[in-house]
This record gives C-alpha cells, sequence and structure tokens, in this order.
C-alpha cells in the first residue's frame, strides 16, 4: 500500500479532521518534498521558497535537479508576503510555492487576508501550493486573522505536510505525511501519481505505521507540556528585552524567537561572542538568509532554567558590556 497502512491513515486523518483518502504517508517531511519535487517538475523547473526561512529548500531542491528561487518575507509589526517580490519571482518554469506555516524561524502564519491573493496568483500561473505544517500544533494563543492550515484549499493544488518529528517530537521515528487537496480532478491524478512514486522506493516502515494510531493518541500531554515551556521562555525573553537595546520581533508560533540586537557588531561577531566568552549557543539571521542584520535566532525549547541564565546573559553582554573588542 503506496499510501500508507489504512488505520494509520485513519488516524492521521481523525488528527486533521480530512479524510483518509487525503492522506499520503511518508517517511519524513523531507521524503514528502522530494517526492513532491519529482511529482510536480522537470530537472531545470524551478520552486518559490520563502526568505527568510530554514535553509533545507535549496540542498532538497538540488537533488532533484530543480532550482531555488526566493521570495521575501517582510516586517511590520508582524510578518507579511511580499506579493510583489512573489509575481516577480514567477517565471514560465516555476511549478510551485512553498509556504511554511508557521514559518521557521519567524513564527510567522499566513494571514487571512493574504489566503486570496496566493489562491488567485497559483490559479492564473498553474502553480501547487507546499505547505509545510509541522509547528502549526505551537500557536500562541488564538488570533482570528491566521490561517492554521491550508489543507482546507481547493481551488488550486495544495500539499499540507506534517509529522512525528514536530507533533510528537519523536524525529527518530520516521512518520511523516501529506494531505492533498485542491480540484477533485487534479487532486485524483496526483494520488496515483505519488503511489508509484511512492511504489518504488517502498520507505514506509510497517512497525511505526502500526504504532501511529496509539502514538498519535499521546500527542496532546506531550503537546502541552512543550507549549507550556514555549509559553513561560517566551514571556521571560519579552520581559528581559523589554528594558535593555534588543527587541523581540513579534512571533505566532513555533519554537523559536527572532531577536533584534544593536549593529555594533556583524551577526557573526555576535555569535562568536556569545559562545566564546559566554557558553550561550544562538544562530544568525544569515543561516536563515535574513535580508539584513542583526538578528540573533533563540531556541524557545530550551529546559527552562538554562534558557533564563543563558537570557540573562545574553542581555547583559549586549546591552551593557557589549561586543569585546580583543
Amino acid at each position: 500500500m503506496p499510501a500508507g497502512l489504512p488505520h494509520a491513515r485513519e488516524a492521521i486523518a481523525d488528527l486533521h479532521g480530512v479524510e483518509a483518502e487525503r492522506i499520503f504517508i511518508t517517511t519524513s517531511t523531507s521524503e514528502s518534498y522530494s517526492y513532491l519535487f519529482k511529482l510536480l517538475a522537470d530537472p531545470g523547473d524551478e520552486v518559490l521558497v520563502p526568505r527568510p526561512s530554514y535553509p533545507l529548500f535549496e540542498f532538497l531542491a538540488t537533488l532533484e535537479s530543480l532550482v531555488v528561487r526566493q521570495y521575501s518575507l517582510v516586517y511590520h509589526e508582524g510578518w507579511f508576503i511580499d506579493f510583489e517580490a512573489l509575481r516577480a519571482a514567477i517565471t514560465p518554469r516555476t511549478r510551485a510555492i512553498v509556504l511554511v506555516n508557521p514559518n521557521n524561524p519567524t513564527g510567522s502564519f499566513l494571514k487571512k487576508d493574504e489566503l486570496p491573493q496566493l489562491i488567485e496568483l497559483c490559479a492564473l500561473h498553474q502553480l501547487a501550493i507546499i505547505s509545510d505544517e509541522v509547528f502549526s500544533d505551537y500557536r500562541f494563543g488564538y488570533n482570528p486573522s491566521l490561517v492554521p492550515t491550508l489543507s482546507g484549499v481547493a481551488e488550486v493544488p495544495v500539499f499540507a505536510l506534517s509529522g512525528f518529528s514536530k507533533v510528537l517530537g519523536l524525529p527518530q521515528m520516521k512518520l511523516g505525511w501529506m494531505i492533498v487537496g485542491g480540484p477533485e480532478e487534479q487532486k485524483h491524478v496526483a494520488f496515483e501519481r505519488l503511489e508509484l512514486i511512492a511504489d518504488t522506493y517502498l520507505s514506509v516502515a510497517t512497525p511505526i505505521q502500526h504504532a501511529a494510531p496509539r502514538l498519535l493518541s499521546l500527542r496532546e500531554a506531550f503537546q502541552q507540556q512543550i507549549r507550556e515551556r514555549l509559553r513561560r521562555n517566551l514571556d521571560l525573553l519579552r520581559s528581559r528585552a523589554e528594558q535593555s537595546s534588543c527587541c523581540v520581533l513579534r512571533v505566532e508560533g513555533g519554537w523559536y524567537a527572532t531577536l533584534s540586537v544593536p549593529r555594533t557588531g556583524s551577526e557573526e561577531d555576535w555569535t562568536l561572542e556569545l559562545l566564546d566568552r559566554d557558553g550561550i549557543l544562538v544562530q544568525p539571521g544569515f543561516f536563515f538568509d535574513f535580508e539584513s542584520e542583526a538578528f540573533l535566532i533563540v531556541s524557545l525549547l530550551t529546559r527552562e532554567a538554562v534558557f533564563a541564565k543563558g537570557i540573562e546573559t545574553l542581555i547583559a553582554r549586549i546591552s551593557v558590556q557589549g561586543l569585546s573588542k580583543g
């Protein structure tokens, strides 16, 4: 069964409130991308990916002989798609738009007033949407202006991705999935072709599929603990940053926060300074293709006592001592 065992697909479908016939199981989100790039594009074709975002897409696309083109997200008291840049990035060889919802690392969701524009653009240029929703369970409160999932889009082909790595915090268990959506005829054809691709590899292990319903039944207890840690760490970060020269950019979900720091040094300088002098590990914005400096990415998943100590030290160094010159 290339799409996955029926009871595993049913358990995942129940999780998302969709029909089991729309669920396609893979070993991971990365494998889902690999299958979709094979499905949607030929060598030399293009996929559009957001900037900033996680530095994975270029590697996955290159392995499929595809070209990555970026479209910008802009920050105005929150992150939004730069639709002018998105339109400009589309060429005759563009085949899909990748959306990370919420984005990693910005933690930003697609907004409801952006969705019609995105659908219209995809319909006009016959593009598919690949919506990476692995962090969608980790929203910071209810916000009616956000789009939590694109799995209900019916106007254009849509593939919503998720998996055990974030849903259950079990990256080693190797189970991911897609929710296949869009117009009925295109959805049917896409599913059949995905089955052919998956049947060629037969990569998903049977034991983990049998275990999927039981593991998913543990989801709420696990996620509650994670949400509480994320919220407390984010609250602490915002509180400490308020009285400093740093600024926490708006974040709507996910496991990370973006800290804007003074441009008295480069992101690389700040990152190395904090690591060498204080043993604090952060990631520079340029890892994620931020278009300007200086931004540091902080993991909110860190144990609270460790996080509190690290943030106190980070804020003190940036706000009081600054970069050492020797």
